[in-house]
């Protein structure tokens, strides 16, 4: 027997002790239905992920208009679309430096639903050009309820891993 009937045997005798059915029948084991895993379904994963506008606004007024999957956070963004901000993200999300700071305006502040968190707040300690309503990119995700998004990046980037 071909090893591919061996498998085939032991698997319709396991099913058939454990009463989850045949492989000819309708009824299967919810363990062996993949699309029903969470991480597989996620709205982030979606080829079809909701979009939202966001535009980065640089020291010289440049304006860089783009959009973001909801679920993405904004240095993935940034880096996704090619967008060109010199140094951005140079940690690449792993809070080990400041260069993903942006400066948002207080009803976009108001909206964002991450918390800051004490090593979030870390960095922004070494960032220049820190406000009330400062940022890291990495640790923003889009909603919905950020789409229109307008984020300054600020002046200078200190990038605190050196």
């Amino acid at each position: 027997m071909r090893i591919h009937g061996v498998l085939l045997q032991i698997f319709r005798q396991s099913t058939s002790l454990l009463g989850i059915g045949d492989i000819g029948e309708e009824k299967h084991c919810s363990c062996l239905n993949w699309s029903s895993r969470p991480f597989t379904t996620h709205p982030a994963l979606k080829a079809d992920a909701e979009m939202v506008d966001i535009t980065f606004i640089t020291p010289d007024g440049t304006r860089h208009k783009t959009k973001g999957k909801v679920g993405d956070n904004l240095l993935d963004v940034v880096v996704n679309n090619n967008v060109d901000l010199d140094g951005f993200g140079a940690c690449e999300g792993t809070l080990a430096c400041s260069t993903c700071h942006l400066v948002f305006k207080q009803e976009d502040f108001d909206k964002i639903k991450d918390e800051v968190t004490d090593e979030e707040l870390d960095m922004l300690d070494l960032a220049y050009g820190l406000s009330e309503t400062s940022r890291l990119g990495c640790q923003v995700t889009l909603t919905k309820e950020l789409g229109g998004l307008e984020v300054e990046v600020p002046a200078g980037v200190n990038d605190a891993r050196s």
